[in-house]
């Protein structure tokens, strides 16, 4: 995506104006607002499949605090030596 200034429109605009905000998405992410609140965002076809695509690196899993995005974690219990094997380094 380009790092060119993001273009806002208000949603009643972007009705009326579909072709200015798909042009200008081709630079860069349109925001769509709604009483001035960030409520969608307009970008390309090859933006959106780059996005979706990408890997979710667990960093951006364990960062996500969306209650959609909660999921269980229970690992197996480690079964192998209770302690450690010394290893002879000589």
């Amino acid at each position: 995506m380009s790092n060119a200034a993001r273009t806002t429109f208000p949603m009643p605009s972007a009705n009326d104006q579909i072709a200015p905000a798909a042009k200008a998405a081709a630079n860069g992410p349109v925001v769509l607002t709604e009483d001035g609140t960030p409520a969608f965002v307009l970008m390309t076809h090859d933006e959106y499949l780059r996005l979706k695509d990408r890997p979710r690196s667990i960093l951006d899993a364990i960062a996500d605090m969306r209650p959609e995005a909660d999921f269980d974690f229970d690992p197996p219990r480690y079964r192998g030596p209770a302690r450690a094997t010394p290893i002879d380094l000589e």
